[in-house]
């Protein structure tokens, strides 16, 4: 292993500096810190989550490489506003287009595709960034965990639904954006929703961060014959309006080294327009390197009857089937 190799590798499993800002600044000063982003110029990038934090950075940094940027709001208003922040930062001559679907109803999901898939040419990148972490365990319209919904079942409708789109794109890309936080959760056996556990939302949100990267590594694998590259990342340490709403203590602690929402962004725009993403599937990113998903110290891996029980699960809810 090399000198640089062991620097980045001291820094991921250090977490604390590895994960906030410092970590992403000894990186970048690596011999082997990779090139870009390119330009994208001509392409479609759609990003869920797009009114605050690494979402609207995300789509700013899009935006300012030349990619026509949808950014997906709750509603109307709140789309409206993402694009009108994204502008303000990424210059008035910039092509971004508000974009509504509340993404924890599966009707609105149907609905918003099949308008996407009509008004659309093309996608290049879908970015699944949305996310919640409700004081109490709460359900969507559809009866199912209101985390759960938002975090897994949303992302693989919209992978789901727009395959034709990215698949007609091709070489397309797909990132699910997760958390470090997963490391500490394993999939529950037989409880896809956490029925049966006490809530937390700390706990809930992790366990679905940890269930976006498995449904990652399957779709990764049904798609990669149609040119389309699915990957998801985390960003570290940012500071968010969630971290602030949610994670106030949190904040308050790592507030020294908490990262600015570009810098959390960097690898989602980074792997939107790099090589490296269309030439691997299924990985987890982290400071435009893969990661391993499980650690020996930490919460460890799924068994695959597991995985493959939450990817029939999560598959029936998007059928609307219940368990």
């Amino acid at each position: 292993m090399s000198v640089t190799s062991l620097i980045d590798t001291a820094l991921d499993r250090s977490v604390v500096l590895g994960y906030g800002w410092p970590g992403l600044l000894v990186r970048k000063a690596l011999p082997d810190w990779p090139d870009g982003p390119e330009r994208m110029d001509g392409k479609v990038v759609l990003v869920t989550g797009a009114g605050s934090g690494v979402g609207l950075a995300a789509a700013v940094g899009f935006a300012g490489l030349g990619a026509s940027v949808r950014v997906l709001g709750r509603s109307e208003q709140r789309a409206e506003e993402a694009a009108a922040l994204t502008r303000e930062q990424a210059g008035d001559d910039v092509d971004v287009r508000p974009v509504a679907c509340d993404v924890s109803s599966l009707a609105a999901l149907r609905d918003f595709t099949a308008r996407f898939l009509e008004e659309e040419d093309r996608l290049d990148v879908l970015v699944n960034n949305a996310g919640v972490m409700p004081d109490e365990r709460q359900y969507s319209v559809d009866g199912v965990e209101l985390t759960f919904a938002t975090h897994v079942l949303a992302p693989w409708v919209l992978i789901e639904e727009l395959t034709p789109l990215l698949a007609r794109s091709a070489p397309s890309v797909v990132i699910n954006v997760t958390s470090g936080g997963q490391y500490a959760q394993r999939l529950p056996a037989g409880d896809p929703e956490s029925e049966e556990t006490p809530y937390s939302p700390k706990t809930f949100y992790a366990r679905t961060k940890r269930a976006q990267v498995v449904v990652t590594e399957k779709w990764a694998e049904r798609l990669h014959d149609q040119g389309v590259h699915v990957h998801s990342m985390h960003p570290g340490w940012a500071d968010t309006k969630g971290v602030r709403q949610w994670l106030p203590v949190f904040r308050a602690v790592t507030r020294p080294i908490i990262r600015t929402p570009a810098q959390g962004a960097d690898t989602i725009v980074w792997l939107g327009a790099a090589s490296e993403a269309t030439e691997n599937d299924g990985l987890f990113w982290h400071d435009r390197r893969p990661r391993p998903t499980t650690y020996p110290l930490a919460a460890g891996a799924d068994s695959e009857e597991v995985r493959e029980e939450l990817w029939e699960y999560v598959s029936s809810l998007a059928r609307g089937e219940r368990g």
